[in-house]
């Protein structure tokens, strides 16, 4: 059974950089893509980016590609995601999940982390 847990939020300032992490475990991720997620109060979970376990492809949301960046560790089964110039409206819970096969869509993704905080203050 995949696991994901992720780590890494936090109490921030506009302008911080933070970087959450999501190790996996449960069996072998080849074939499989992770992505991270958010969800603010009043708001539907929003993709943020994704990159396959295999080769070196990523997604990103346009909302985000400029700021933030995935990147992955397969020696640690981790996979990363770096926040730069963080915004109040980047306060969230951010959940890491994984997929195996099927098209980059939400409801593809059958594996998700408990999600950790971050908030952004002002």
């Amino acid at each position: 059974q995949v696991q994901l847990e992720e780590s890494g939020g936090g109490l921030v300032q506009i302008g911080d950089s933070l970087t959450l992490s999501c190790t996996a475990s449960g069996r072998t991720f080849g074939g499989y893509a992770f992505g991270w997620f958010r969800e603010a109060p009043g708001r539907e979970r929003e993709f943020l980016a994704a990159i396959a376990w295999s080769v070196d492809t990523t997604w990103y949301s346009d909302s985000v590609k400029s700021r933030f960046a995935i990147y992955k560790d397969t020696a640690k089964n981790t996979v990363y995601l770096q926040m730069n110039n963080l915004k109040p409206e980047d306060t969230a819970v951010y959940f890491c999940a994984a997929k195996d096969g099927g098209p980059m869509m939400t409801a593809f993704f059958g594996y998700w982390g408990q999600g950790t905080q971050v908030t952004v203050s002002s």
